[in-house]
């Protein structure tokens, strides 16, 4: 079964990372607000 990647931009790599960085929400709080699985890096 082939499994659908979905691209990212990089404002929107930019602004997952701005708020990771800024330590104010939990990981899991990220990924659901910003749509992405926890493991997934965005590199």
């Amino acid at each position: 079964m082939a499994v659908n990647r979905q691209s990212r931009s990089a404002g929107f790599k930019a602004k997952v990372a701005l708020e990771a960085v800024k330590q104010e929400k939990m990981i899991a709080q990220l990924s659901g607000q910003f749509g992405v699985h926890f493991a997934v890096r965005l590199a």
